[in-house]
């Protein structure tokens, strides 16, 4: 058999992601705040693309007749295909507005909206501890050895490398290595460079003066406070309850992990994507927020103007490009804001009873649920509600919050939600007495008498992620504060 090149003809079918889908899809699974600033990134590299400063009149639809479970949707964005033409476009026969720079800007306003992110980070910890370094120690060989227990110190503030490794690795005397590490201890923040637990809360117990002989023996019987076995403390430490309450105390108000936390940046308050609240007539209105939304218009008016004088063959081209490029974006967002209303009025239709009553009356949802209702597919609406927050009449809540995994029910009864069942095991354990502790047994029958048929070892877990300790160890606190 000849082996030899042959010219075939084949055809084929595959699916190409053009750039203008791309980014449809990372504005769609984008939060408001993100593609704010996304928009800025655009405002400044197009110079067809404006900011709409215009005042927008948001229509209200009537809620239908069963209002109970209405839900109206507002917004200045319509249902229009992706190829329509938007209102909110400058019309071609506008005169000409010079932008200002490449962003397009028609005035020079004086935006103050990012004044914080002016603001200079602060040193790190790091930082702070190589200063009070130089400050406190002398000796050039001190600071080498501080500066190398600075680079290996861990996320929570410890340095568990023992003194002779160490010495060993930096070739100095473990004496050395065992006075330096003193010192870096009474550094800011105290306790810093312990090598376990005990060593960490004794050196703040020594810097406030509180460092007596029945204090190292509560820190020498840890393990028995874990197991909160107080008549086993107070017999190891040689002092009554009393006495022994307030050495606890005292404990709890230490920092075991001082380290933690040096670093991070400042919380950000979460901005929520879309707004609820209740209609007059009893059901409830959806609109995204006009605080983060941004709003975008094409000049179509700049632009005939410069396509009429333009002559270059490359600069019509760019100019082409540019309008393309800012349509589309007008149209990706408009498309990205009928969405999430319409996958965030779904969920509030069928999570109604949560808004009215409670966390006992979520139900179980899925995500294919949804999709079904709003008719698009699974991956497009883990899209919508990524990263997604709704402000409801009960707090602001992740839009993935409402996706829960159903537990059946006993014979006859309905599917409840994992969320709802957590919850209630919280509220049982809550009204417990001293004289009714509820064991996960003892839980798993009253939930099966609600009409909830659930595993003990089910019941185990969600305890667990609520940071319930078990029934043993609820009876002794409950026994001893009683």
């Amino acid at each position: 058999m000849a082996i030899g090149p042959r010219l075939d003809l084949r055809q084929s079918q595959s699916l190409v992601m053009t750039p203008q889908l791309r980014q449809a899809i990372k504005l769609l699974q984008s939060s408001n705040q993100e593609v704010a600033a996304f928009v800025e990134e655009e405002l400044e590299r197009n110079p067809l693309l404006e900011r709409d400063e215009r005042a927008v009149a948001v229509p209200q639809e009537a809620p239908p007749a069963d209002a109970a479970a209405a839900v109206t949707t507002d917004t200045p964005l319509g249902d229009a295909p992706l190829d329509a033409d938007y209102s909110n476009t400058v019309e071609d026969g506008e005169g000409f507005r010079p932008s200002v720079g490449a962003g397009g800007r028609t005035d020079f306003a004086d935006e103050l909206s990012g004044i914080e992110e002016m603001a200079g980070r602060g040193p790190s910890l790091r930082e702070r501890l190589a200063e009070q370094l130089r400050l406190n120690l002398e000796d050039p060989t001190d600071r080498l050895v501080g500066a190398a227990m600075i680079a290996l110190l861990e996320p929570s503030g410890r340095l568990s490398v023992a003194d002779e490794v160490l010495g060993e690795r930096l070739g100095c005397e473990t004496a050395r290595v065992a006075r330096v590490r003193r010192a870096l201890q009474r550094f800011e923040p105290v306790g810093m460079f312990a090598r376990d637990l005990r060593e960490c809360l004794r050196v703040q117990l020594e810097e406030q003066g509180r460092c007596d002989p029945f204090m190292l023996r509560l820190l020498d019987h840890l393990p028995l406070l874990a197991a909160r076995d107080m008549r086993g403390l107070m017999a190891a430490c040689g002092v009554d309850g009393e006495d022994l309450a307030e050495m606890v105390a005292e404990l709890r108000r230490l920092d075991p992990k001082p380290g933690a936390g040096a670093d991070d940046a400042p919380l950000q308050a979460i901005l929520p994507d879309v707004l609820m609240r209740a209609a007059p007539d009893g059901g409830w209105v959806l609109e995204l927020n006009p605080d983060t939304l941004p709003r975008v218009l094409v000049n179509r008016g700049f632009a005939a103007q410069a396509q009429v004088s333009l002559k270059d063959r490359e600069q019509r081209a760019y100019l082409t490009e540019q309008l393309q490029s800012a349509s589309w974006l007008v149209k990706s967002l408009e498309q990205r804001a009928n969405t999430i209303l319409k996958v965030a009025g779904e969920i509030v239709r069928r999570q109604d009873g949560f808004f009215r009553h409670g966390v006992a009356w979520l139900k179980p949802l899925i995500l294919r649920d949804v999709a079904e209702a709003v008719e698009m597919h699974e991956s497009t609406v883990s899209r919508v509600t990524a990263n997604k927050y709704i402000a409801t009449p009960r707090g602001t809540f992740e839009l993935k919050y409402f996706f829960t995994t159903a537990i059946s029910g006993t014979a006859g009864g309905e599917s409840v939600s994992a969320e709802a069942v957590r919850h209630r095991i919280k509220a049982m354990i809550a009204a417990e007495t001293v004289d009714d502790i509820l064991s996960d047994d003892a839980i798993v029958a009253r939930l099966r008498e609600e009409g909830v048929d659930i595993a003990r070892r089910t019941v185990a877990k969600y305890r667990d992620a609520l940071r319930i300790p078990s029934s043993v160890l609820r009876k002794r606190v409950k026994a001893e504060t009683a």
